[in-house]
């Protein structure tokens, strides 16, 4: 279980970096256009932090945006450092997350059946009648 120190630091983290995508100059970002910071894990100590991100457009775009997430490294560092004051930044690690591909598929299919439930009840009515 994180301390409560390491909890409020990833979400100052994953806040900030959501904050600077829009910054960030690199092709693989894009801006942070169809992007989401999806969550942070910051150890106990405070110096590492796993940062998973997450593209609307598929795993493949999200493997890119860590590319360059990594290649920004040192920006992100600078910024979180000034913003929370910290001696020392975590090294930060991003990772691609499929989340929210995963959530939209669970979205479709949970219309499909509302679509299919709608479809028998108005079914059964007509039959009633």
């Amino acid at each position: 279980m994180a301390s409560h120190k390491a909890g409020r630091m990833s979400e100052d983290i994953r806040r900030i970096i959501s904050g600077k995508m829009a910054d960030l100059k690199d092709p693989r970002i894009n801006g942070g256009e169809f992007l989401t910071v999806v969550r942070c894990d910051v150890a106990r100590d405070g110096s590492f932090c796993k940062v998973y991100i997450s593209s609307f457009r598929g795993l493949e775009e999200a493997k890119k945006a860590v590319k360059g997430f990594e290649s920004a490294t040192g920006y992100l560092k600078r910024e979180i450092s000034n913003v929370l004051g910290l001696k020392k930044c975590p090294e930060l690690k991003f990772v691609a997350d499929d989340s929210i591909e995963h959530s939209a598929a669970i979205t479709k299919k949970l219309r499909e059946l509302v679509k299919e439930e709608s479809s028998e009840n108005e079914e059964d009515e007509s039959a009633e009648d």
